[in-house]
């Protein structure tokens, strides 16, 4: 029995998206599949949500043509400089810090930043465009069997696909790892980020803040005009409270920790708030059924990186299935998906390790610590060599890196 489509996506969000777009381009036919409805993705509100985009990320999207109708249409603020500092809230930046400028990477910015309507839309018209791709909104995968061909999904609407290979996108909580028998590893932080958009009455100059408190670190993080994308991590019950403030309490709350170096703030958008931890699965695959982005990891945001370990999964993947099929091997099979596990699972227990470590170093008040980690900062700052070495990890070009995101493709 012939199967109906080559790979099967279960969860249409951002990663999902890329990944239907990156294994189209590769030659693939592609069944993708979202519980949310076309309105919901293609909605042009802003809602708050932004993302920080590496060098190695903007480099997978532009060989998608994703990147192009972005910056076409003046939707990216490129992040010019980027400076990290202890402190604690009512006193403002150590003056031990790290600063991070364009002259620490060869690759242009070190950075961008994307409002989440401007690319959830982008992706969606470049889906619809693409024939490849057959988008089934309002939908979501209710069970999976796996035969020796190929993998037979079931929907919540009772439409039954068969596809060569099985992937889950489809977050933390993946309903794909589950009936798969992958079972994932990892702690709660007891620590929650609140998620929100300020306006500000000074230019920001592109410049990005991560500024460590005793309860978390603080994300400052430019937009085009004078607004900033802000990751506020707070202790949990805190966070809790702080959220279900009005918006005006909220902001009292914020300007403490946040500073007057931009003037007097104002919110613009909607707030979030999402619950904290470390979470990697035991396996990224299974028979016929491979795990991308948040189904297979989840780390703590400090650092920015969660989308982009996500978009360094999706080229690695493709890049795998497109060099397996140019050699006639069947893409769902152990030998073909192992290699995927083999290039992204350590990649993704060392960022989750990384962060959970600089996460607890940094959110101790213990006076000789923070003296130590302004030590550390100070160090560090005077260090052009090492400072280069952490911007390039940081702009996705440490290790097992996919052609499609090298600086260097050869």
């Amino acid at each position: 029995m012939a199967n109906d489509t080559d790979v099967l996506i279960a969860g249409g969000g951002l990663v999902g998206s890329v990944l239907a777009l990156a294994l189209a381009a590769g030659g693939k036919s592609i069944v993708l599949i979202e519980a949310q409805s076309r309105a919901a993705f293609a909605a042009s509100g802003f809602d708050g949500r932004s993302y920080a985009l590496s060098p190695a990320s903007r480099r997978l999207l532009d060989s998608l043509g994703v990147w192009a109708d972005l910056t076409e249409n003046d939707q990216v603020q490129p992040i010019r400089e980027i400076k990290v500092s202890d402190g604690s809230p009512g006193k403002g930046a150590s003056p031990c810090h790290i600063h991070f400028d364009r002259n620490d990477l060869d690759d242009g910015p070190l950075g961008f930043m994307v409002e989440d309507r401007h690319l959830r839309r982008t992706l969606l018209r470049r889906l619809e465009s693409d024939d490849r791709v057959s988008v089934s909104p309002e939908t979501r995968v209710t069970d999976h069997q796996v035969h020796p061909a190929g993998v037979e999904v079931e929907l919540s609407d009772g439409r039954i696909f068969r596809a060569t290979l099985l992937a889950g996108c489809d977050g933390r909580n993946s309903r794909i790892a589950e009936q798969s028998g992958i079972r994932r590893i990892g702690w709660d932080y007891t620590q929650s980020s609140l998620v929100c958009s300020v306006s500000h009455d000074r230019p920001h100059d592109g410049i990005a803040h991560q500024f460590f408190t005793p309860a978390g670190p603080l994300a400052i993080l430019p937009l085009r005009g004078k607004r900033s994308s802000i990751v506020w991590t707070e202790a949990q019950d805190e966070a809790i409270r702080i959220q279900g403030l009005g918006d005006a309490g909220y902001l009292d709350c914020l300007r403490p920790v946040f500073g007057r170096f931009l003037g007097d703030i104002a919110l613009a958008g909607d707030r979030f708030i999402y619950p904290l931890g470390l979470s990697i699965a035991e396996r990224f695959v299974s028979d016929r059924v491979v795990l991308v982005g948040d189904s297979a990891h989840g780390i703590h945001p400090l650092a920015g990186q969660g989308l982009n370990i996500s978009l360094k999964d999706v080229g690695a993947l493709a890049e795998i299935l497109q060099d397996a099929a140019r050699r006639g091997e069947d893409i769902g099979t152990p030998f073909t998906l192992d290699r995927y596990q083999m290039a992204r699972r350590f990649d993704a227990s060392v960022f989750g390790a990384a962060t959970d470590t600089i996460n607890r170093l940094f959110s101790n008040p213990h006076p000789a610590l923070r003296s130590l980690r302004r030590l550390g900062l100070a160090t560090v700052n005077g260090m052009p060599d090492l400072k280069r070495q952490f911007v390039r990890v940081a702009a996705g070009y440490g290790w097992a890196v996919p052609r499609s995101m090298r600086d260097d493709p050869w």
